[in-house]
């Protein structure tokens, strides 16, 4: 691969707006959290960083349905006697949503957490498999990708489980392993078949080579990878939820 990444003109300025606006985002919905907080503290992670790659879609869900599931609303409806709002006011089909999305803010901060680290320091990715497992360097940083993500997953499993069920560290850690395992599997298959078909093709296609990690374009291509990875984790996710395994939000 050459050093320096020539991709078309427009598809650099794709990429670029493409980030921008999942910046913007983030940031509206960073501030909404700040001003609003959620009922379930990591929700207030978990919605600016599935805006970073939702983008408009993701806004647009928080304020139709994450504004039924702050503090305020809680705390509004047990002064009534009532059911706390989201449980009243968000369709099933939106609760899965959540739930994948809960599951892919996870995945998305391990991933990038991964990637970078990985991109500066290339032994990490020897320790990962290549040279010895992998001839591709992408393979071992997919193996570290997972370990990141999944650590991060069962952390954010972990904070929603616990308080809601009211259980010991064991136990809560046991449920979240439970209720993660299968969605992030999923949703990283998602994500790395679009990655795969990104760098194998779509890239070397459009600019003669694969995207390096600090191009716009390569991260642009996770944000269709992420959103690749929402939907191939949404059906397990109905499964989770469905079967009580995974908490409705």
């Amino acid at each position: 691969m050459s050093a320096v990444f020539a991709a078309p003109g427009w598809l650099h300025a794709l990429a670029v707006a493409s980030l921008l606006l999942g910046a913007a985002c983030a940031l509206l919905l960073s501030v909404q959290v700040i001003r609003h907080p959620q009922h379930m503290t990591v929700m207030n992670v978990v919605w600016p960083v599935s805006a970073l790659f939702g983008t408009v879609a993701v806004v647009w869900a928080y304020f139709r349905y994450g504004r039924l599931a702050t503090m305020e609303a809680h705390h509004h409806a047990k002064e009534r006697g009532e059911d706390p709002p989201n449980m009243t006011g968000t369709p099933l089909p939106v609760m899965v949503g959540k739930g994948a999305l809960h599951c892919g803010s996870g995945c998305m901060l391990g991933d990038v957490a991964a990637e970078w680290l990985a991109f500066l320091v290339p032994a990490v990715a020897v320790w990962f498999g290549w040279h010895s497992l992998f001839e591709e360097k992408m393979y071992a940083v997919w193996v570290l990708d997972f370990v990141f993500a999944y650590a991060l997953g069962i952390v954010f499993q972990y904070y929603a489980i616990v308080p809601m069920r009211g259980l010991s560290p064991g136990e809560g850690l046991v449920a979240a392993v439970k209720a993660d395992t299968a969605s992030l599997i999923a949703w990283q298959v998602g994500m790395y078949g679009f990655m795969a078909f990104a760098q194998f093709y779509v890239f070397p296609h459009l600019a003669g080579q694969r995207a390096p990690v600090n191009s716009v374009e390569f991260w642009a291509a996770m944000q269709l990878a992420m959103v690749a990875g929402f939907l191939t984790s949404y059906p397990i996710n109905w499964w989770l939820v469905g079967s009580g395994i995974k908490e409705r939000m």
